[in-house]
Formats: C-alpha cells, structure tokens, sequence
C-alpha cells in the first residue's frame, strides 16, 4: 500500500491515536524472529492484558495461603468476586448494574435464558432466527424447541438479501408483522458472526414486541465491539461470551442482561444456590428465593481463576472509554475498507460498509474462489498476520483499537494488493 500514499496517512493516524498507549498493556503473540505478528483476530480470541497473569496469580497465592478461608480473605474475597465485574459490564452492555451478572458461558446461559423466556403457547409457538446463526445458537434453539414439545416446524430461519448479502432490518419487520402471532421469541445477534453486519437492537426489539413475541440478543461479537444501550433498546435478555473482544482469556466467564421489568416477574426458570438471595443464601434453606435482577439467574458460584482476566480487561475499558474506542475502531476498518475497495474486482467484502453497521470485523471473499481465497489466507499467515479462515471461503480480519494500529492495517493492505497481484 505504499504505492497509495497509506503508509504516510497511517502513521500520522499513529502518532494522532490518544489509546495507542493502550497496545503496550497486551501481550502481543511474536514470529520466531521476536517480530509482532498483526493480530486481526480479537473477534475469535482477544489478546492477553499484561495485567491478566498478575491478577490469576494473586488468586492463586491467595488459595495457597488461605485455602478456604479465602473466599471472605483473600485480597478480592472470591465471595463477591463476580460483583466487581458487574458495573463494567453494565457499562459495556448499556444496563443498569442489577440488570448484568457474569456467570457461566454463552450456550449455558442461552439454555438458561431461554428457559425463561421461551414460553410457547397455542400458535404462538416459534423461535425466529437469523438464517445461518452460529451452530451453537442453533443447535441451542433447537433443542429447546424440542424440551417444550415442538419440533423444527416451529424454528423460523430469516437471511440476508441474496442480492446484498445483508440482512434488512425493514424486511425482518415485515415478516414479524406477517408470522407475527406464530412467533414466542426472537433471538437475534448483536453482530452476525460470519459477515460482521451490525444490527439495530433497538428496532428489532420494538418490532418483535409489537408482534407479541419476546426478544433476546447474543452479544458474542458486539459486547466490548460496538456501543451497546440494552436498556434502553428495550431487550429482553442478552447473553455473551468475554473471550472476543473482552479479552478475558479462552472459556472466561460469560455474561448475561435481564432487562429490570423481569426483575421481579414470576418467571419459570432453572435455579441454583448463587441464583438464591445473598443474603440468606447460607442459610442452606430448601426454597429458592431469587436475588433482584439478573443475578436471580446465577447458578453455581464463579470460576475465580478464569474470571480474574475479565477483571484486567475491564479495567481498560473504563480507560479508554467505548466511545472513543469505537471511534478508533472506525478510523481503524475505514482505512482497510480503502485497501479492499481498491481491489474490488478481485476481493468482494461481505461486511456493509455504512458506518453503523460494522464493529472492527471485515469478512472477505476472493472472486476467484474458495481455493484463492484459501491461499490468501495462507499468504496473510505466513506473513505474520493472524486472521481466520470460515468455511466455505471467507477470511475474517478485525483490527481491534485496544491493541492494534493504523500501520498494522497499511501493512495488512500492502499483503492483499501483493497477494492478490499475485494471482491475478
């Protein structure tokens, strides 16, 4: 790319960039050679925070020292421990603290929720999805179809628009409005995994509420990505993982949003001994009295030594501040937009390109196929860069503005123009 006066723009975007500092607070996977590698993968697996081995270790010294005694002792008593991560979460999230809780992992905590939430009746008996979810999310929906008695006639796949390859959020309001009183729930992604596509959380609910149905959002690819106000957007419940863009390390803890007006609903759900009120939890009574808002839906107490990285991670968030985060996070996929767009005729962008549609995930087909687009992703590795490959044919690359640069993506651009000259 510096053929196309990138390498000169990138830089002064560097020198420019008030979070740059924030890279050196990760550790960055090297070549044999101890050079970085450009990691454009944070939307599978986010970089370690440095202070992620300080924290598991004070853990571990505290277990070593205190044994059981640790979980009032320790330095952060592991009794409240997924308490501290609430606020940041909220933040993240859009919520009120008593709306999120960490708990668990994404599936688990779709079972969880759907649980609840989930509750057909006469007609209204289907689940819609997006056409092309993530096969743990589908796999999830369906077995919960199944546990209520239905079967997959009651599983409504909606996709994108074969000419655009984008979901339109008006035709996902026309079908609400048609199949409305057959559909008891809508679960819907915050970022579709596969194209990057952002969705309006906001409309999607207010439509689904208007037909009557429930509606519930996985956050995977948009929590720690892309501003979120669950709140006021008016959601259901939410569930995510932290190990993407929350940098909490692989399998951390997830998270889930119940939005206040359940809080103190009569809703069916499974229940476990940190679900139970605090305050009377360690009376070890035999009923169940729930916590207020979503901590009502824990189930068994946190995992300390993969929740403590969640904890770093936070910490720099509130730092950055998601605005001005995201506000990088566009500069940052503007300018690969311009590299990708300057080979249009070789390498066609699943990912829509109107600003509040995208987070930092771009997915890229090359035209000539899947065998090409195998051997870009190959060529983009061997160079350094770690990005990941999606079957059938689509390379996904997110540069992430906690940890990654405006030269990163120049040199990301200066690869596709090589690579793809290559095969031209």
């Amino acid at each position: 790319m510096r053929y196309l006066g990138y390498e000169a723009r990138a830089r002064q975007l560097d020198e420019a960039d008030a979070l740059a500092p924030l890279r050196e607070r990760f550790a960055l996977p090297r070549m044999p050679d101890g050079t970085p590698r450009i990691y454009f993968c944070g939307h599978s697996l986010g970089l370690a925070p440095r202070d992620a081995r300080r924290l598991v270790s004070e853990e571990l010294d505290d277990w070593e020292a205190l044994g059981v005694t640790g979980h009032h002792a320790a330095r952060r008593p592991w009794i409240d421990y997924a308490e501290a991560l609430r606020p940041g979460l909220a933040r993240l999230a859009g919520a009120q603290v008593d709306e999120v809780a960490a708990m668990n992992s994404l599936t688990v905590n779709l079972h969880l929720l759907m649980a609840s939430f989930y509750r057909p009746r006469g007609r209204r008996r289907c689940i819609l999805i997006e056409r092309g979810a993530f096969p743990s999310d589908r796999h999830a929906v369906v077995s919960q179809l199944g546990l209520h008695g239905q079967d997959e006639s009651a599983l409504i796949e909606f996709g994108p628009n074969p000419a655009t390859g984008i979901v339109e959020e008006a035709a996902l309001e026309h079908l609400l409005r048609q199949r409305g009183e057959e559909i008891a729930l809508v679960l819907w992604p915050g970022v579709q995994y596969l194209s990057g596509q952002a969705f309006d959380l906001a409309r999607i609910a207010a439509a689904a509420h208007a037909a009557g149905a429930l509606c519930g959002f996985d956050l995977a690819h948009a929590i720690g990505n892309v501003p979120l106000a669950l709140h006021d957007a008016g959601a259901d419940f939410a569930a995510w993982c932290s190990y993407k863009y929350l940098n909490a390390g692989p399998g951390a803890i997830g998270g889930i949003f119940v939005h206040q007006r359940h809080a103190r609903a009569e809703l069916p759900g499974l229940a476990g001994w940190w679900g139970h009120d605090p305050a009377t939890r360690f009376n070890m009574a035999p009923q169940f009295v729930p916590a207020a808002g979503a901590a009502g839906w824990q189930v068994s107490n946190p995992p300390i030594l993969s929740t403590a990285p969640l904890l770093a991670s936070l910490a720099l968030f509130d730092e950055a501040g998601m605005a001005r985060l995201h506000a990088k996070s566009q500069a940052l996929t503007a300018l690969l937009f311009e590299a990708v767009d300057a080979l249009d005729t070789r390498l066609a962008c699943l990912t829509p390109r109107d600003a509040r549609r995208h987070g930092c995930q771009l997915s890229l087909r090359v035209r000539a196929g899947r065998e090409a687009g195998r051997q870009l992703f190959e060529t983009l590795t061997a160079a350094g860069v770690v990005a990941d490959w999606r079957e059938p044919d689509i390379v996904r690359l997110a540069p992430v503005p906690l940890y990654n640069t405006f030269a990163e993506v120049a040199q990301v651009g200066e690869l596709l123009h090589e690579a793809l000259g290559r095969q031209a």
